[in-house]
């Protein structure tokens, strides 16, 4: 399963969910899109937003740190 978190580095919330996978041993790519201008083009084509954190759990895109959606995600791709 692939999990991508597209942060920047003053973003609490993005901080918030890097923990959480931390915390649940959940593997994930961190993609700072304030120094990547091509991942930051990604991430809003993907999302539609411009906001972060942007997080990628499979084949599905989650936008902002919610724990039920991005347990419910991780259930859904298997982990």
């Amino acid at each position: 399963m692939n999990v991508t978190v597209y942060s920047t580095p003053t973003c609490p919330y993005c901080k918030m969910a890097k923990e959480y996978f931390d915390a649940k041993n959940v593997e994930y790519t961190d993609i700072d899109v304030s120094s990547d201008a091509k991942a930051a083009e990604d991430m809003v084509q993907k999302s539609g937003q411009m906001g972060v954190p942007v997080i990628e759990i499979g084949n599905q895109v989650l936008v902002g740190f919610d724990q039920a959606k991005i347990d419910e995600a991780l259930t859904s791709a298997g982990k």
